[in-house]
């Protein structure tokens, strides 16, 4: 099934595509299609010869072509229909254009308008990307597989559409975020299109809209729960070890229970991380050791409320709770300054209702017992604020708006610096948009948020909010494992990653309160976090013994930039 091979001339060392394709199926695969850059050679020797238009133009010519139609779309979805379109028709041309215009291309290709693109997804999709396995093709998976065209797989992003980002269950149409992830691990990571997989587990969905909506293009029955879920989920792991035995397995945006599940049954069965969890609470605490350098504080200064406890709320608190142990507090000491709220209120040891991931940081009743309630029987989230005074608020609720003026007034009250995370995407779901969180703070906030947002001028001064993105994280972490042929993805090494972004920061960043690398930094933080983690694998015995200087050289040569190299028929 394959249409082309990577192949290195043993005369010239030059780089070159074996192409089995041609005529009109050359030019319709995106992973081969140099569109008007084809040379007169190729032309005539790959069956092209008067399907194109006389005129070559390079690689840049057509980048230049396609920015300037990208300009003249009237919307935020309306470019994304376009640069999807165009990665269907070249891959190189769309990571050109998308690596030449990094900031301005991450919210389109991904949050915020991915968000709105998957809600629509049966509607606008024009072609299929990756694969899709279902209940009814994974008994014979291994022929699905087989059916890749891709001559090396070394990277799979896998989502079952049970929860994408703060829109809930969307079913396959929620491939648009394992597409749209690989797009980051190509444009910000390195990673080259050729060996990045996205797949949806489509077993079903609960979204009643879906299931009712005619259009709608997935498997069309209630999501499938229980043993066979995780039977089809065990079938697809095995065939990934058994086809792609050196790939890294990223899951995306699992439903919560289902989420820690598969990261606790695989990760040491395969080389994977869960992004949401994982990724996420790497991002913050990177974030947050950047805000404790600006406030000269340890993290054991500060006191922390965590509002939505699902799976980023809960890899952010596993983070938190990971650095206050390595200032030396003990387990309990560390637990007792985060207080985690979720639907029913603050977490509280005594609620039979907690799940495993959440017990760890329910507070005490016997430390809560004497607080002074709005009402009687139930915690909520003003209670937390008036009685346990934090210092750091961190939202990922999806819930607009949450954190209100008075709640934001109430915690700049406790702190001459106070730390607000207002992290759900879309930006249609942010607890909290930073130029009301400088209103209510007197400009004072050290502001983070899951989606971009403009500065504010402040008092004669500019005030910067941080994107804080797992994008950050996981092409460098991703680049680094897959160079380093890491057996696993550990905690270790994902510390390594924020400490590697919190380093970024300048001084003259951290006075305008940004507390991670601007985002047109994003391809040189991949590259640090791709080496900080393959350095750790190597620390800890995971990983191949190269010398510092080595990995370095490893790194490059494994980041791919767009451009064109010669065909050849094959």
């Amino acid at each position: 099934m394959r249409t082309f091979s990577f192949k290195i001339d043993p005369l010239t060392g030059e780089e070159y595509y074996e192409v089995y394709a041609r005529g009109r199926q050359l030019l319709n695969d995106p992973h081969l299609n140099k569109a008007s850059a084809f040379t007169p050679e190729e032309r005539a020797t790959l069956g092209l010869d008067g399907l194109l238009r006389s005129a070559v133009t390079d690689l840049d010519a057509q980048v230049d072509r396609a920015y300037e139609a990208f300009q003249h779309k009237p919307d935020d979805l309306e470019k994304y229909i376009f640069l999807v379109a165009l990665q269907d028709r070249s891959e190189v041309i769309f990571y050109k254009l998308v690596t030449d215009h990094l900031k301005e291309m991450v919210p389109i290709v991904y949050t915020p308008t991915v968000g709105t693109a998957c809600l629509q997804m049966s509607n606008i999709q024009r072609r299929f990307r990756g694969i899709y396995i279902t209940p009814e093709n994974i008994g014979h998976i291994d022929q699905v597989l087989q059916n890749i065209t891709l001559p090396q797989v070394s990277l799979i992003v896998v989502t079952d559409g049970e929860r994408i980002l703060g829109l809930g269950d969307l079913g396959s149409d929620g491939m648009g975020i394992p597409v749209g992830k690989v797009s980051l691990y190509v444009a910000a990571g390195g990673l080259h299109p050729h060996v990045c997989l996205p797949v949806c587990l489509d077993v079903g969905t609960n979204n009643q809209r879906l299931l009712d909506d005619p259009f709608y293009l997935g498997y069309r029955q209630p999501r499938l729960r229980g043993e066979a879920y995780e039977r089809m989920v065990e079938t697809f792991v095995m065939a990934v070890k058994r086809h792609f035995p050196d790939a890294l397995l990223q899951w995306e945006d699992f439903g919560k229970g289902t989420a820690f599940k598969n990261l606790e049954r695989y990760r040491d069965r395969i080389l994977s991380f869960n992004d949401d969890i994982q990724g996420t609470g790497s991002t913050a605490i990177a974030a947050l050791m950047t805000a404790m350098r600006i406030k000269q504080h340890r993290f054991s200064d500060e006191r922390y409320m965590i509002v939505g406890m699902g799976q980023a709320g809960t890899g952010i608190a596993m983070n938190i709770l990971a650095a206050l142990e390595a200032e030396g507090l003990s387990r309990e000491d560390a637990a007792s300054r985060i207080f985690a709220i979720d639907m029913q209120g603050l977490l509280v040891d005594d609620d039979p209702a907690l799940d495993a991931p959440q017990r760890p940081f329910a507070q005490r009743r016997a430390a809560v017992s004497g607080w002074t309630l709005e009402a009687p029987g139930r915690i909520g989230m003003m209670d937390v604020v008036r009685n346990a005074r934090p210092t750091v608020l961190v939202g990922v609720t999806a819930q607009t708006g949450l954190f209100s003026e008075q709640v934001l007034r109430e915690v700049g009250q406790a702190t001459d610096r106070p730390i607000v995370f207002a992290l759900s995407n879309p930006t249609s779901k942010c607890e909290a948009t930073p130029e009301q969180v400088w209103k209510a703070t007197d400009g004072k906030g050290l502001v983070a948020t899951g989606s971009p947002f403009p500065p504010m001028e402040w008092n004669g001064r500019i005030l910067r909010s941080s994107q804080c993105n797992n994008m950050y994280i996981f092409p460098g972490v991703g680049l680094g494992a897959l160079v380093a042929k890491a057996s696993k993805v550990t905690d270790g090494m994902l510390l390594a990653a924020s400490r590697a972004i919190s380093g970024m920061v300048t001084p003259e960043q951290e006075a305008q309160g940004l507390m991670l690398p601007p985002m047109e930094d994003i391809r040189r933080a991949s590259t640090e976090v791709a080496f900080a983690v393959a350095r750790q694998a190597r620390e800890e015995g995971l990983g191949r013994l190269a010398d510092d200087a080595e990995l370095r050289l490893l790194i490059e040569k494994a980041q791919w930039t767009p451009h064109f190299v010669p065909y050849r028929a094959g």
